[in-house]
């Protein structure tokens, strides 16, 4: 067995409204982090990262989303691509047993 902690992934969204409720509160950031189940660190890092200037983030498309959504199509392209294989070799199977 591992002793290693499963890295868990989070949305964008709930990133987001992480940092909007750090930033908003008066509680402090490791109270807020602990309430979400997040390590106080990765919240630390989310804010680091989603709260910017407005001057800043005006007219810039947000890379966290950018990379969120290339994940999300690779993983999909994936699987696709694997249910286009097992169709060929089925198509190919029935194909020849009909003849």
């Amino acid at each position: 067995m591992s002793n290693q902690k499963k890295q868990t992934q989070y949305t964008a969204e709930f990133r987001e409204s992480a940092v909007k409720l750090a930033v908003e509160s008066d509680q402090p950031v490791t109270k807020i982090a602990e309430e979400l189940g997040v390590n106080a660190n990765t919240l630390h890092t989310w804010i680091s990262k989603y709260h910017r200037p407005q001057k800043q983030k005006a007219g810039c498309v947000e890379e966290e989303h950018l990379y969120d959504e290339l994940k999300r199509l690779r993983k999909e392209n994936k699987r696709l691509t694997e249910e286009r294989d097992i169709l060929k070799k089925a198509a190919a199977y029935f194909a020849k047993e009909s003849s």
